[in-house]
């Protein structure tokens, strides 16, 4: 099938790299002039592991291509794919102003060609957008003989959204119109997984429910963690303990420095603004927005408890990024924790595979390391932020000895606690004995 890919970030590049791995002929769209060349030339312009790969083999086959002409790409294809971002606006609701100008545009191109093609096309919302958008979007639509709509929420996970496409756990489909759920069932037919067949109200809300509840997990452990770290008990091994009750699950439990990308915080706050705008109070999420945002602040004064005084004390951070496998930074807790310990006239190195640089651009008078051990040397702490596996597999006693304190500091608390204190380190991590 042909279809067409409007927005090419790490969503729209994702999903048009798959669908081209699926076999359809895809076309991706982007206003960025610059940005279409470079994927021509195979350079996908974010790290996601083996999608630049992909991008080259597809563009050698053919079966994918780039363009900046909105009208080549739609009026190509029987499905058009929207990824375009819908970032939070001041009050945290969604900024749906680059949605609102795409649909603009793909209604007045297909309507004026509707009559010599009558082609039935759908519009396939994969940007996260609030609780009737689509419906909307529909009735906006309801003048253009055969332009339909469904929302299409994707689940990708930074760092393995390559394989979360073609390997989904779920797909939502949410359309009230036929036709546009055959194409949808089309276009997946050879994947293999659960099927959510649905309204596109529906599809919306499993969108932000999901993402919601996966950052209540993860506030929740956090909050747990904390008491943890005051009554004794280690928080690693409560998770376990809780993990394996099915009803609970193992996934989403680890304590650290709080959640980030973009998905995630954007979402959780534009669901309590959406209850807020139907006059329906939301305290819970509120909570979970307070504890993630709290979470660095928290960490940084466990730190003082063992360096009372960080004022001139040199700290490396390890990991920038908001996860690993990825070079996003996005609500990266990096970007949290960086002006609090600066607050505490802390001196600051960091290592990072991939943000070095662009971390560099916000803070120049940091000082940036090739590797963990070179951010380590003569430092006063170390601190784990993201748990790449750089960072993560370390001989501790060269740590040891390239640090001028032997402080580690474990914001993921994924280094092995006993092997540090073996290599005579003081070893802190989240809410761990």
């Amino acid at each position: 099938m042909n279809i067409s890919v409007i927005g090419t970030g790490y969503v729209g590049l994702t999903t048009a790299v798959s669908f081209a791995l699926m076999g359809h002929d895809v076309i991706g769209i982007d206003i960025d002039q610059a940005k279409v060349a470079r994927l021509q030339m195979g350079e996908a312009g974010i790290y996601e592991p083996n999608l630049e790969t992909e991008l080259q083999n597809m563009l050698a086959l053919g079966k994918v291509t780039f363009s900046s002409s909105l009208e080549e790409g739609i009026l190509s294809s029987r499905a058009i794919f929207v990824c375009v971002g819908t970032p939070p606006l001041p009050d945290g609701s969604a900024d749906l102003s680059a949605l609102n100008q795409v649909l603009s545009s793909i209604k007045e191109r297909v309507k004026a060609a509707a009559g010599a093609s009558g082609v039935t096309r759908v519009v396939v919302i994969k940007s996260t957008v609030p609780v009737g958008t689509n419906d909307r979007i529909a009735r906006q639509f309801a003048d253009v003989p055969g332009l339909l709509v469904a929302s299409n929420p994707e689940f990708l996970r930074e760092g393995s959204a390559l394989h979360d496409s073609l390997h989904p756990s779920r797909i939502v489909l949410g359309t009230e119109e036929p036709q546009a759920l055959a194409i949808l069932e089309e276009l997946y037919d050879s994947l293999v997984c659960e099927r959510v067949r649905t309204t596109r109200a529906n599809a919306e809300m499993i969108k932000y429910g999901s993402n919601a509840f996966l950052a209540t997990k993860i506030s929740f452990m956090n909050e747990l963690a904390r008491l943890s770290a005051a009554l004794g008990a280690d928080i690693t091994e409560v998770a376990r303990g809780m993990g394996l009750d099915p009803r609970i699950g193992p996934y989403f439990l680890g304590a650290g420095l709080g959640y980030g990308g973009s998905c995630f915080p954007k979402d959780t706050s534009a669901l309590s603004e959406l209850g807020a705008q139907h006059g329906v109070d939301m305290p819970l999420l509120k909570q979970v927005q307070q504890v993630n945002e709290l979470q660095p602040v928290w960490f940084v004064e466990q730190m003082k408890k063992q360096l009372p005084a960080l004022a001139g004390l040199k700290i490396a951070l390890l990991g920038l990024s908001f996860k690993p496998q990825t070079d996003d930074l996005r609500e990266a807790a990096s970007l949290r924790l960086i002006p609090l310990l600066r607050r505490e006239g802390a001196v600051l190195s960091a290592y990072d595979p991939l943000c070095n640089e662009r971390v560099r651009g916000l803070y120049p008078d940091m000082e940036f390391a090739d590797d963990p051990y070179a951010a380590l040397a003569g430092a006063d702490a170390g601190v784990l932020v993201t748990e790449w596996e750089q960072c993560v597999k370390l001989d501790f006693t060269r740590v040891k000895n390239s640090l001028r304190q032997p402080f580690l500091f474990d914001g993921r608390n994924a280094w092995d606690k006993r092997a540090a204190k073996d290599a005579g380190l003081t070893y802190m991590g989240v809410g761990r004995t």
